[in-house]
């Protein structure tokens, strides 16, 4: 018997996470977890998520997408890259990252770890 179809909006989350400067809306199907991030602009995760993480910087790995906007992240050891729409993303953990310009960045995480982490007590 075939698996039946499943599907969730992202505009009625499972949960949603807010903190300053930005949001995380959950939702989950079965072991799959995505998460629309919208991060307003000013957000930087070393500002508005460091104190609820409670690591000196981020510890969740991410892979998703740009919708819009633009994200800056830093690693650990020092290297940079700037994600702008369309581009897809693999960030390891060890970084801190913000918004570039006066434009309200949004990324879709379609990694399950970071939707059940990101902008949660470590």
């Amino acid at each position: 018997m075939a698996e039946a179809m499943q599907r969730k909006s992202l505009d009625s989350p499972d949960e949603t996470r807010t903190f300053d400067q930005g949001k995380a809306q959950v939702v989950s199907i079965g072991d799959f977890t995505v998460t629309r991030n919208t991060l307003e602009p000013g957000w930087r995760w070393s500002e508005h998520v460091k104190p609820i993480a409670g690591t000196d910087s981020c510890q969740v790995p991410h892979t998703g997408y740009v919708v819009s906007g633009r994200l800056k992240v830093s690693m650990d050891d020092g290297s940079e890259e700037e994600f702008a729409p369309g581009d897809a993303y693999v960030i390891p953990t060890g970084h801190d990252g913000w918004i570039v310009r006066d434009e309200t960045c949004v990324v879709v995480d379609v990694s399950s770890e970071a939707a059940k982490r990101f902008a949660k007590e470590a």
